[in-house]
């Protein structure tokens, strides 16, 4: 989420947020929507819009195994860029309308010591703030776009799996990333979603400074907690 925000001009906060998805499971009835007491999805689509620039999530659990139709699904963790000049992916830029990857410029970047599990022991012993790879600043809205996609899954409901939301038509890639997450669930589970039901969330709209839904008083009633003590975050730090 961090390095995504990276290509987004003041992308600190999005003012729009909606996603979908589902908790698909092999159950007793065979392959559907399981319904316990998880709340977690394991397929999930989130489209964050920053005025402009859309953040789209995408994350798919039901890899790294051989499906029903003898494919194999590969875990794929990674950033991909998609600008109007081509796309960055892999590492490398790909100019529009060529299959022919060009190297990125070397950019060089200070960074303190170790991974950014190592870097944050580190710093933890050392007490340097210098030496953070990134300050709690940065690491605050790329954990806030996250909570606000699941703001808006757990404020969703069930809907045929024929339902199409306007906003997989904003971007092809956005209807490509849905369209990866029905073939994932029909080719590990044997589930055609068309057939089935998916969980869709509500189309947020958010104000990036005060950090608030905009009239949704259930959606903010999700920002936060009653905390549980003595484990208290103060409102003034």
């Amino acid at each position: 989420m961090d390095i995504a925000r990276w290509a987004i001009p003041g992308g600190v906060m999005p003012k729009s947020v909606i996603s979908m998805g589902g908790r698909w499971v092999n159950s007793t009835e065979g392959y559907a929507p399981y319904t316990d007491q998880a709340q977690t999805p394991n397929c999930q689509l989130t489209i964050m819009d920053f005025g402009g620039p859309l953040l789209v999530f995408e994350v798919i659990g039901l890899v790294d195994r051989a499906g029903e139709d003898g494919k194999k699904y590969p875990k794929k963790v990674t950033n991909e860029f998609y600008l109007e000049e081509g796309v960055i992916k892999g590492g490398k830029f790909y100019p529009k309308g060529s299959d022919q990857a060009e190297p990125l410029v070397d950019v060089d970047v200070e960074m303190g010591p170790g991974d950014i599990f190592e870097n944050f022991i580190h710093c933890v012993r050392t007490r340097k703030e210098s030496d953070l790879h990134a300050g709690i600043t940065e690491g605050h809205p790329s954990a806030a776009c996250c909570h606000l996609g699941n703001v808006s899954y757990r404020l969703g409901r069930q809907v045929s799996g024929t339902t199409r939301p306007d906003v997989l038509d904003k971007h092809e890639e956005v209807a490509k990333s849905w369209e990866t997450i029905a073939q994932t669930v029909k080719g590990t589970l044997g589930l055609d979603l068309s057939k089935s039901t998916y969980r869709l969330g509500p189309m947020l709209k958010f104000d990036p400074k005060r950090e608030e839904f905009v009239d949704n008083a259930a959606a903010n009633l999700l920002l936060t907690r009653p905390y549980r003590g003595p484990f208290v975050v103060p409102e003034k730090m």
